[in-house]
């Protein structure tokens, strides 16, 4: 479906997760687009919503005959001219933002148009709110850890907050959340076979959903570090990602940066870190 909607729309090369390499759409298109058509799809039996992630590039121009458009998303993340996403659920939206803020629109179910609903959104910073999949707890980096150990710890705790925890399989769904409320997601690299270079697809899901944080003035990293300053390096290259209201995904880069001793699951009080 969206392959052929795309066709004659300008762009010259359409990437996907399923697609070992870019398909040409238009020989002659001024666009690459890649695309996460309906990510979140298994959580479709249980009504969980799902949504359609996509990226779009200036398409390269290699001058070679045998170009395979490869060059077009193998770039800095930062390159992209804009993203955004569908969220499909009890009101299907989309959040799009072509590098000068974050818009939603909704859809109209009766004139079958989308209606600007926030013009520009600003992500909140004050929920007291996390997201992030608990039972891979024993397979975080310590810092991590550290951080979710602080918030779980609630009042007594380095934060003197109460926290709330949030996490279902839908990424579009948590990033609509956090656009809507604040608070942070967490998909940090895990210590076992195949997760040490994080779940999430750079290109078709994390980068796109990066960009579209950034614009509404939240952030983005790797755990550590911006992750739209990363080079995509691969079509399927994966990355960790921590995104949401910029005061809290800051305070998880500065986990990485304490002495060792501090991240410990034995140290009671992170001494840089007390509320």
């Amino acid at each position: 479906l969206f392959t052929a909607a795309l066709r004659g729309a300008g762009v010259r090369w359409l990437s996907t997760p399923r697609q070992p390499a870019p398909q040409v759409l238009q020989p002659d298109g001024a666009l690459a687009v890649a695309l996460d058509p309906l990510e979140g799809a298994p959580g479709i039996e249980a009504d969980i919503p799902a949504g359609t992630i996509f990226a779009i590039f200036a398409a390269a121009d290699t001058g070679q005959k045998t170009d395979t458009g490869a060059a077009s998303f193998l770039r800095p993340a930062r390159d992209m001219l804009a993203a955004g996403y569908v969220l499909h659920g009890p009101r299907c939206c989309l959040v799009v933002s072509c590098g000068q803020g974050t818009q939603v629109h909704v859809l109209d179910p009766e004139s079958r148009r989308f209606a600007l609903a926030h013009a520009r959104v600003a992500l909140p910073s004050a929920a007291p709110e996390f997201a992030i999949d608990a039972a891979n707890y024993r397979h975080w980096a310590r810092p991590v850890r550290a951080y979710v150990d602080d918030c779980m710890a609630g009042t007594e705790g380095p934060r003197a907050r109460e926290f709330s925890m949030h996490w279902t399989s839908s990424l579009v769904a948590e990033a609509h959340r956090i656009l809507m409320r604040g608070g942070i997601f967490l998909d940090p690299a895990i210590a076992r076979p195949g997760g040490d270079r994080g779940r999430l697809r750079l290109l078709h899901q994390a980068a796109p959903i990066a960009f579209l944080i950034e614009q509404a003035g939240g952030r983005a990293t790797d755990g550590a570090l911006p992750l739209l300053d990363a080079p995509i390096a691969a079509l399927d290259a994966r990355s960790p990602l921590v995104f949401g209201s910029a005061d809290k995904v800051e305070r998880v880069a500065g986990y990485h940066d304490l002495p060792e001793a501090e991240v410990s699951a034995l140290f009671g009080h992170r001494g840089l870190f007390r509320a």
